[in-house]
């Protein structure tokens, strides 16, 4: 009989022989892989890599969207170009345009704001609370039941670790609801911009390089995080000073070769590497086909309503790359998808499975397959209604009036019963998004993308409108009226809702607070039916994955949670792969390449000063001795995904020796589905990086403020 879904920690953190270098390994599982760790010939000890209070752990941090790590003692930080974009472009102008032209600080005085939304976090201790998560709750309880009484005993958890307000706590379920861990990080809110290269080396290559390889892209940036004279985090302030970072990277130029060991650490955003057959159909044959039409046709808008006007360039630059970023991907999953047909591959390990269960009932309740198929096929069906209304309010102005009125109503209840999002601990995050705005939001580029989705709204399937909203949807040729008729696109003006009561937003003449309070209860309808099927699902589903982890370990394979932007460590090979018959890549790209790609045409444009560096062979300690030049890329079979952006990748001894921007095309359904032969992660090489800012933009403070081994001569 089936006793318990929640499996003994050890039995979780206890693996056998890995498969290949896949895994997203929580750092406390490390301990338990040596043999792995020896097999790729990481020398560093395994308890130490474990160790979050401990060099290389305690230097690696996350921005909330990307990964980064501590360069210096002294709060310096690198990461990706693409994760600071959003700071380089709150501070450019058509004037001073620092995407275009790059932007260095020669001295701390000069470095820039990061502004509101730019946070750095620091994991200082991770710890197991399913047991406070889980314990008691009646497997007949209804879903949305179930799913309150789980958020609020989390909400319980982090106001309990959040009574020191420097810390951000949060309580991520693994092993898709089998596990929850509380996690204590230190936010730093006054992070600043120092130095970005040009993004003609920043993002060299463009959208038609991205997910590509060759790739010849410098994709680094460097900020550095500010706290208060007493050392504590603290809001931005010109009487901030440099947070004194308690481990650092030290940065190796020595270089790698084919085949030298990598480690890798950093955030991992989402994977579903657990996912039935059929969630995979309905991504591949209903649910991406249906996102890619709609971000393809938004990003068309926006190039018509942008078009010969430099500022409104700068302003929605950050929202085309990222459009342009999840497009991609999604395509690339669309066609990895029809290149290997992984839902075939799922159905065999489902039926491989299934036939183990039959064998081992007492693994799992008697219905539990028939239930998890319910409960899948009511997500799916629910989640295209998400979509559909999210499509119905795709406007800014009008996704402000909903998050103000929507705080308004739960400012009324107590702080311990309002939704996550709306609590106390998030009116900081709310005003910084409600001010970020004015930095990416012009009135008629908002506009025109707000018609055009209703328009799409209007010829989707009537199964997945909501009820009730298409009579609250306002037909096209009346969205400019609503424009002329708010005072949201006023900053001002917008923050100055917050705090107002729902009466006032009941009885007010603006158009989009209007429409927010009349779209309100078709929103909530939505929302409870989520939070039954979640509840459903996280009553059903962490059964299925403890039944799951019961059978890979009797083969003697991996047991690690998919990824859920918690610090996480992989390892892998400097690696080529074979992309398809004939055609191998990898695993370097050089200088060269920049050449021979540059056509003087966007976004083939290498700035002069490279291009002449590069003539003159100016590569003095950073030409690679085998490669004959300075290389900018290369490739390695880690397993990443996206939040990896801006990740550590260091070499056997724990040193910096690149950062991981990318994956190849082929490599997009490792999301899904880990294949070893084509999986491989694309990183800039530390020797480019360096190379850079002394060759190129000369940035001498900052390679004498970081410490660097040099090849020896």
């Amino acid at each position: 009989m089936f006793k318990s879904i929640v499996l003994p920690v050890a039995l979780l953190g206890a693996v056998t022989t890995a498969s290949a270098d896949e895994g997203q390994w929580q750092p406390h599982q490390l301990t338990q892989l040596k043999s792995e760790l020896k097999r790729v010939g990481i020398t560093m000890p395994a308890e130490k890599l474990a160790d979050l209070s401990k060099h290389p752990m305690s230097a690696i941090v996350s921005t909330g969207g990307c990964s980064a790590s501590f360069v210096s003692p002294d709060g310096l930080i690198v990461t990706n170009h693409h994760c600071g974009y959003a700071a380089i472009q709150r501070n450019s102008t058509p004037e001073h345009n620092y995407i275009a032209n790059g932007y260095l600080a020669k001295d701390r005085a000069s470095e820039l704001p990061g502004g509101p939304t730019l946070q750095v976090y620091v994991t200082e201790k991770v710890e197991n609370v399913t047991d406070r998560v889980l314990k008691g709750l009646a497997p007949t309880m209804p879903g949305r039941e179930r799913h309150e009484e789980v958020q609020a005993r989390i909400k319980a958890l982090i106001a309990e670790c959040e009574t020191d307000k420097a810390y951000r706590c949060s309580v991520p379920a693994f092993h898709r609801g089998l596990e929850y861990y509380r996690i204590r990080q230190m936010m730093i809110r006054d992070v600043r911009l120092v130095y970005a290269p040009s993004d003609k080396i920043g993002n060299y290559g463009g959208d038609i390089d991205n997910y590509e390889f060759p790739r010849h892209t410098g994709d680094f940036s460097f900020l550095r995080a500010y706290v208060g004279k007493d050392g504590r985090p603290a809001d931005p302030s010109p009487d901030n000073v440099p947070f004194k970072s308690k481990d650092f990277l030290v940065v190796s130029a020595e270089g790698l070769k084919n085949g030298d060991p990598v480690l890798l650490a950093g955030y991992p955003g989402r994977t579903s590497r657990y996912k039935l057959p059929s969630e995979i159909r309905f991504a591949r044959d209903a649910d991406f086909p249906l996102r890619v039409a709609g971000m393809q046709a938004d990003l068309a808008v926006i190039a018509a309503a942008t078009m010969g006007n430099p500022a409104y360039d700068v302003r929605y630059a950050n929202v085309v790359k990222g459009i342009n970023n999840v497009l991609k991907k999604t395509q690339g999953l669309m066609d990895g998808f029809a290149r290997k047909d992984i839902a075939a591959i799922k159905d065999v390990q489902d039926a491989e499975f299934r036939a183990w269960l039959a064998k081992n009932p007492s693994a799992a309740p008697k219905t539990l397959m028939a239930d998890l198929d319910a409960v899948i096929a009511a997500d799916m069906a629910l989640s295209e209604e998400e979509y559909a209304w999210s499509v119905a309010t795709h406007s800014d102005l009008l996704a402000s009036a909903r998050t103000l009125y929507r705080l308004a109503l739960e400012q009324q209840k107590p702080d311990t019963k309002r939704e996550a999002g709306y609590q106390e601990r998030d009116l900081s995050f709310i005003k910084a998004r409600l001010t970020r705005l004015e930095q990416s939001f012009v009135a008629s580029v908002d506009e025109a993308r707000y018609a055009a989705a209703l328009q799409r709204y209007s010829k989707m399937a009537p199964r997945m409108h909501p009820q009730g909203l298409d009579a609250l949807v306002p037909a096209t040729s009346t969205v400019p009226a609503l424009y002329k008729a708010t005072e949201l696109g006023d900053t001002a003006k917008r923050l100055a809702w917050i705090g107002k009561d729902a009466d006032a937003f009941r009885k007010s003449d603006d158009a989009f607070i209007k429409m927010a309070v009349r779209m309100h209860d078709v929103g909530m309808n939505l929302e409870n039916r989520r939070k039954e099927v979640s509840g459903n699902l996280e009553r059903i589903v962490p059964q299925y994955m403890a039944a799951v982890i019961a059978w890979k370990k009797s083969q003697g394979k991996p047991v690690y949670p998919d990824a859920n932007s918690t610090l996480r460590v992989t390892f892998g090979t400097v690696a080529p792969y074979v992309a398809r018959d004939g055609v191998t890549k990898g695993p370097f790209t050089t200088v060269e390449g920049i050449v021979e790609k540059h056509t003087g045409k966007d976004p083939f444009i290498a700035p002069k000063e490279l291009l002449d560096a590069i003539k003159e062979k100016r590569y003095g300690v950073f030409k690679d001795p085998v490669l004959g030049t300075v290389p900018v890329n290369f490739l390695s079979s880690a397993d990443t995904t996206g939040g990896n952006s801006g990740s550590a990748v260091m070499n056997k001894r724990g040193e910096l020796i690149g950062l991981n921007f990318d994956s190849t095309y082929e490599s997009i359904t490792k999301d899904w589905y880990f294949d070893s032969a084509i999986t491989r992660a694309i990183h800039v090489d530390i020797r480019y990086m360096l190379w850079v800012m002394k060759e190129v933009d000369h940035a001498d403070n900052l390679l004498k403020e970081m410490t660097i081994k040099y090849p020896k001569k």
